[in-house]
């Protein structure tokens, strides 16, 4: 069933939004130089990699860390904007229709940070499809805010946000359910639609 989901919701939102899809990927040309999409490795299901498809938010051939904190400035003018939205992540129907990913899932996590999920959780956090998105997506809407009040915004992550998205991926795996899915999704947007206080990291995980 949830496949099946998957099919006809991301089959209808690349019909219907595609006058939409079309407007933003202009927009992405024009605001700076380079495509208006780009592709990522990204760990999938049973730890295959597949390349997700974002809009692309960055200044071609900017270097970095893999995270991005508020204020980066490697993100473009319309690259903001888009990631307070979450317009960046709508190529991602493309991906829920090939079959790698799912509407809702883990997020798909790059290798590097994969391999520092307690080994004996990654079997069965890669036992399910990645999604747009989770119930870590909500809790972590302003993850970028925190990531800037750090003078290593990359340490944080790894040190602090992994180990915590990898117990509350695991805690999805095993409770969900097409209404949970569901509840999720309409959360998502919700908490992109309205602004959220501050996520505190103790107490939401």
């Amino acid at each position: 069933m949830t496949r099946t989901r998957d099919i006809v919701v991301a089959g209808l939102g690349l019909v219907l939004l595609s006058p939409v899809l079309v407007i933003i990927a202009v927009l992405v040309r024009l605001d700076s130089r380079g495509p208006a999409l780009y592709r990522q490795v990204r760990v999938g299901l049973h730890g295959r990699p597949f390349r997700i498809h974002k809009f692309r938010s960055m200044t071609t051939g900017a270097v970095g860390p893999a995270v991005t904190a508020s204020g980066d400035p490697r993100v473009t003018r319309l690259g903001r904007w888009l990631r307070a939205w979450k317009l960046d992540e709508l190529p991602q129907l493309i991906d829920v229709l090939h079959g790698s990913m799912s509407l809702v899932g883990p997020r798909p996590e790059d290798p590097r940070y994969v391999e520092r999920w307690p080994a004996d959780l990654r079997p069965e956090i890669l036992s399910v499809r990645p999604g747009i998105t989770d119930p870590v997506t909500v809790l972590l809407r302003n993850e970028a805010e925190i990531l800037a009040l750090s003078t290593d915004p990359e340490r944080t992550y790894v040190e602090e946000l992994l180990p915590l998205k990898a117990q509350a991926y695991l805690s999805y795996v095993r409770t969900r359910s097409f209404a949970g899915d569901i509840a999720i999704i309409v959360a998502t947007l919700k908490a992109i639609i309205l602004p959220i206080p501050h996520a505190r990291l103790s107490k939401d995980l």
